[in-house]
């Protein structure tokens, strides 16, 4: 870690833009200014002229662990290491990751395990979101001890079995854990909807891939997420929908948000960039997630939604696959390998084709891929903004800088993208996570067990960025 002084950048938060110097003691930014004077200590100078400095990035939802018991076949190629170096070189200095118990583990025996694996392999900063199952009622009475640890945010997955078996006990999980300030991200898709749709698909001999939009249709998203909501307005307490995909799904989160109910909205890449036609490509499964890619109406609803500021956060929901591994002929609509490798290009996709496109402003991407996610999940203003005070987490942009995406060159290792031939303007050019340099010039700089478990408080939401 070394003291800093990084000069003549145009300084961009959520809420100005400013051309300035930026010191760095330690971990921390420590003064901002014009023209900002050498003092001792002052070791390295980093000249930003012509780049933007930005906040850096926080991905809320990655997928970069699994307990043991899932065997080698189902577990994703991505760990905590080569995840933080995707992410890093893609200008996210921290990672929210979702953390699933083994059987009959409780959150709390969840966390320390995986608090092990940050120790070990994490160069990102990071934050766990545990998955609750059942036993539930055992998790409930856990929730203080986790808000006094700093773990404020749980995981309930719709689409399983599970969630309708026990549902009473979810609503109140939900109304417990957001009484003590703990935020539950959600994913909205209806289990009987699905379950009944691709076996009808299965029994039809269309279970192949290329009907997966069929299998997982939109009105499976919009009857989950209007249970969502109405979870929210019976409990009082917020939710955060995760992976939004759809325009109607989005209508009625919308619709909640005009009744000033506390429901946040995420959506993702696949969402912004593909429709559903991809799936009849040859190799069309390797662009399967869930909820399926949508119709071209739902991506410019999606783009809309994050102009309007409806659309808080933009996630990758990262978990990577090989390419065999994703054309394995053995998967069917009822039989997946969800997750695509996103974490390194993200940002540079929604800054190409939201920003230079006039679809988002400077200061709205910076809300949408640091600033609100900063916020809703108990980082701010630690992170999430440029501030005295503030971790020195900053990214280093260069606004002009063209690449053609290729997998080959990503530090995931999936080994491919579902972007192959992209041409991308706007890329990290070095990344600062609490004041270290760990990248630059295309190489990651610092060390497997260098990133920290991030402790936070309760959610707040989030502010409008500047258009």
């Amino acid at each position: 870690m070394q003291n800093l002084i990084i000069r003549n950048g145009l300084i961009v938060t959520a809420e100005r833009q400013f051309e300035g110097d930026i010191r760095i003691r330690g971990d921390k930014i420590v003064e901002i200014g014009r023209d900002l004077p050498r003092r001792e200590g002052d070791e390295r100078e980093l000249d930003a002229q012509g780049l933007l400095i930005l906040p850096g990035g926080i991905d809320p939802h990655v997928h970069l662990t699994l307990p043991e018991s899932v065997p080698a076949t189902d577990r994703w190629v991505d760990d905590l290491t080569s995840g933080s170096k995707a992410a890093l070189a893609g200008g996210i200095t921290t990672v929210g990751n979702i953390s699933f118990p083994q059987p009959g583990e409780t959150p709390l025996a969840t966390l320390k395990r995986e608090i092990k694996l940050v120790q070990q392999q994490a160069i990102a900063d990071v934050m766990f979101h545990p998955v609750l199952l059942p036993p539930i009622e055992a998790a409930i009475r856990e929730l203080p001890q986790m808000v006094a640890a700093g773990h404020t945010t749980i995981k309930v997955f719709m689409p399983m079995e599970e969630f309708d078996q026990h549902v009473l006990a979810y609503l109140a999980a939900l109304q417990a854990a957001g009484e003590m300030g703990i935020l539950t991200m959600i994913h909205c898709e209806d289990w009987a909807i699905i379950s009944a749709t691709s076996q009808a698909l299965l029994a039809e001999g269309r279970g192949s891939l290329r009907y997966y939009a069929e299998s997982r249709p939109v009105v499976s998203e919009v009857v989950a997420t209007q249970r969502a909501v109405a979870m929210c307005e019976a409990t009082g307490v917020p939710i955060y929908v995760v992976h939004l995909s759809s325009e109607r799904a989005l209508r009625v989160c919308e619709e909640a948000q005009a009744r000033a109910l506390p429901v946040y909205v995420e959506t993702r890449p696949l969402y912004l960039h593909l429709t559903q036609e991809r799936y009849l490509d040859p190799g069309g499964a390797v662009y399967v997630g869930q909820p399926p890619l949508r119709e071209a109406h739902d991506v410019a609803a999606l783009w809309e939604g994050l102009a309007r500021g409806t659309i808080h956060t933009v996630a990758t929901d990262h978990a990577p696959w090989t390419r065999e591994q994703k054309l394995d002929p053995a998967l069917n609509v009822a039989n997946l390998r969800p997750g695509t490798n996103e974490l390194q290009v993200m940002l540079p996709m929604l800054y190409s084709e939201g920003v230079r496109k006039g679809k988002i402003s400077l200061a709205q991407f910076v809300a949408l891929t640091s600033t609100n996610a900063a916020q809703l999940f108990g980082l701010y203003p630690r992170k999430g903004t440029i501030a005295v005070g503030s971790d020195a987490d900053l990214v280093l942009w260069d606004p002009t800088e063209s690449r053609v995406v290729r997998g080959s060159g990503l530090f995931s290792r999936a080994g491919f993208s579902i972007y192959e031939g992209a041409e991308v303007t706007g890329w990290p050019r070095i990344t600062i996570r609490r004041g270290q340099v760990v990248y630059k010039n295309g190489r990651i700089t610092a060390q497997p067990g260098s990133g920290q478990l991030v402790q936070r408080g309760g959610t707040t939401g989030p502010a409008k960025a500047e258009k």
